[in-house]
């Protein structure tokens, strides 16, 4: 891949050091996680929205010029309640999330804030039958004149993930970041769901408090075979910098224009079309790994990456907001597809059961949204992540704990650290060798640190949590009391400001775009369409307050 380069170097080594600061910070405190957004009230909910321009940044220091759907007025409240640091300004993009509940009558006031050369606006919402006031006529949906405003109304019929997005000249406007994601959360408790505020047993791990709870809902449908613990959407889009440059240019040159006027009107090619940003939920990687609503990004404020616990349900809300389609592969295990567009997909012989299919990529096409299931058990793996030895004495390695098998053949024990473990590798340890207080027999012998760097996303040690990583590596110094540690260790050690072995060492995967472009940023890898899913051990507290 080519080298970045510069265009201004001030900038760029400015904008350097937040994404430094956000690599080393990453995985010590906070999740930055859930599916953060706006809500218009208790019921019949209301938002006022505005359509403005602003620049975006990338992480190649680049700063780009584009249009956004933000909020006009402050809302009435922002979804998870317990989120922090929310705010939703005047532009951002993706366009704010609007959370409503099935059943709402929902309306949407858009003013017009964009220059007046770039005309008429407006939203589309597919999958729903929308009545319009005011504005003027287009040619989908009535339309916001330059400085003008329409209302948008409809009934939020059915829950699920949707997609809004311009609905006038959506060549330019779509790409220019005039989307967003509506999530309709359903109105029943279906039965077997665990209610929202009634933590799951299995987010409770010895000796933690239990997990602040950041669902929406219990359940993405009025089905019982949507019950989820956790809950993430990710928008994919691309973005063309020419595109946006030139609306730049011809929005300069009629600046002060009037509305109608000869020559106060864009003329944008979108043609070719050769992106070079690929971007979920308007940030590229790394920048999406930093928290939510981080002041770093004041126009991009939701960001992309998910953290769980073994053998929790986590919902994928997914929609694609870009021209092309993204082959997006979610690491170390498939998603079994709910719905699409808000359609459950259910078997043809029995409407009791779900019929998606179990993709190895979720297919992201243009104006698609789709709602999925994701887990991480470590099933399969044919050793003991827990690192397990019968032997032990350490009171926090839960050693002795038999796997029942109660679960499908998984541990059934909520209270245990290693709830869900699949039992045909319980007491299998990888090493032949191991040091520390893990069980020995294995088949594999690690390699030497000092020719090989695992770097700082791995807690250095084949076993999941900051317990089995110092039992792995050594621990002489800080041991807490009733601890048996290792006297050396085979991989390199944990303890750096990215990884702590004392609160989180858990096992990173790799999700990103399939397609090798989409995971860079200007051709410089790596970059673009990418994050990290961490699955961590049941000992670390996942806090997803931003």
């Amino acid at each position: 891949m080519n080298q970045i380069k510069k265009r201004n170097p001030v900038t760029s080594i400015t904008r350097l050091l937040p994404v430094l600061a956000a690599l080393a910070v990453l995985l010590t405190a906070k999740a930055h996680a859930a599916a953060p957004g706006i809500t218009g009230g208790a019921s019949n909910p209301a938002f006022n929205l505005t359509a403005q321009a602003a620049y975006i940044t990338q992480p190649d220091g680049q700063m780009i010029y584009s249009w956004g759907y933000g909020c006009l007025v402050a809302p009435s409240g922002y979804a998870p309640s317990a989120i922090s640091g929310a705010t939703c300004g005047s532009m951002q993009i993706p366009g704010p999330t609007l959370i409503v509940k099935e059943g709402d009558t929902v309306t949407i006031k858009l003013q017009n804030g964009l220059p007046t050369a770039a005309g008429n606006t407006s939203i589309l919402f597919p999958g729903f039958n929308v009545t319009t006031s005011g504005g003027v006529a287009g040619l989908l949906t009535q339309e916001a004149a330059p400085g003008g405003t329409v209302i948008y109304t409809f009934i939020a019929s059915s829950p699920g993930t949707r997609s809004y997005y311009s609905g006038t000249q959506g060549d330019l406007q779509v790409e220019m970041g005039l989307y967003g994601a509506i999530i309709v959360l359903p109105n029943t408790l279906p039965a077997g769901c665990t209610a929202v505020g009634s933590v799951p047993a299995h987010y409770v791990a010895p000796g933690n408090v239990p997990e602040s709870d950041f669902r929406l809902a219990a359940s993405a449908y009025d089905h019982p075979k949507t019950c989820y613990d956790r809950e993430y959407l990710f928008q994919f889009s691309e973005m063309d910098p020419n595109i946006h440059s030139q609306a730049l240019a011809q929005v300069t040159a009629a600046s002060g224009c009037t509305a109608g006027a000869p020559g106060c009107s864009l003329n944008v090619p979108t043609e070719p079309y050769h992106p070079a940003y690929f971007m979920i939920n308007g940030r590229s990687m790394p920048d999406d790994m930093d928290p939510n609503y981080t002041t770093f990004y004041p126009h991009q404020p939701y960001n992309g990456n998910p953290h769980l616990h073994p053998g929790e349900m986590v919902l994928l809300r997914i929609i694609g907001q870009g021209r092309w389609q993204h082959p997006f592969h979610e690491h170390a295990n498939h998603v079994r597809i709910l719905a699409r567009d808000g359609n459950l997909i259910l078997s043809a012989t029995d409407p009791t059961l779900l019929a998606g299919p179990a993709l190895f990529t979720t297919t992201t096409t243009p104006g698609l949204a789709m709602d999925g299931i994701f887990y991480y058990t470590g099933r399969g793996l044919n050793w003991d992540m827990y690192g397990h030895n019968p032997a032990s004495t350490d009171s926090r390695a839960n050693a002795t704990v038999q796997c029942d098998g109660k679960l499908n053949g998984y541990h059934s024990g909520a209270g245990d650290l290693n709830y869900y473990e699949w039992c045909a590798d319980h007491n299998k340890p990888l090493e032949v060798a191991p040091f520390g207080d893990v069980a020995s027999g294995g088949p594999v012998t690690l390699p030497n640190p000092n020719i090989l760097t695992n770097g700082a996303w791995y807690g250095g040690s084949p076993y999941l949590g900051p317990n089995a990583t110092m039992r792995a590596t050594g621990c002489s110094a800080g041991a807490p009391a009733g601890f048996t540690c290792g006297t050396t260790g085979t991989t390199p050690p944990s303890g750096t400001v990215a990884n702590p072995p004392s609160t989180e060492a858990g096992f990173a995967f790799m999700w990103h775009s399939h397609n090798e472009r989409e995971i860079t940023t200007n051709n410089a890898f790596p970059g673009g369409m990418m994050m990290m899913m961490l699955v961590d051990s049941r000992e670390f507290v996942i806090d997803e307050t931003n």
